[in-house]
């Protein structure tokens, strides 16, 4: 499944609560799509979250149900840097 990388940006800094990240898994696994992992900014008003999904839309589509921006959405693809060494 191809991944993308999702900036998002919000007017005020996030606070994560359990609840929340349920809420947003809950509403991703209904759309098909799949969280792996996301960085916090340190002011805590921008994140940068990795995920699988078939395409940009799906993952629009979640953030819409979710209320949660999704600026801009990149698909990218993995280096794995030990595969070098």
């Amino acid at each position: 499944m191809p991944l993308f990388l999702i900036e998002r940006n919000y007017a005020e800094r996030l606070d994560v609560t359990a609840e929340g990240v349920r809420e947003i898994t809950e509403i991703n696994q209904d759309i098909g799509v799949h969280w792996l992992f996301s960085f916090l900014s340190a002011d805590k008003k921008k994140t940068y979250c990795l995920y699988e999904a078939s395409d940009p839309e799906a993952i629009r589509e979640a953030a819409r149900r979710a209320g949660v921006p999704a600026d801009v959405i990149i698909e990218v693809s993995e280096i794995n840097p030990a595969a070098f060494a």
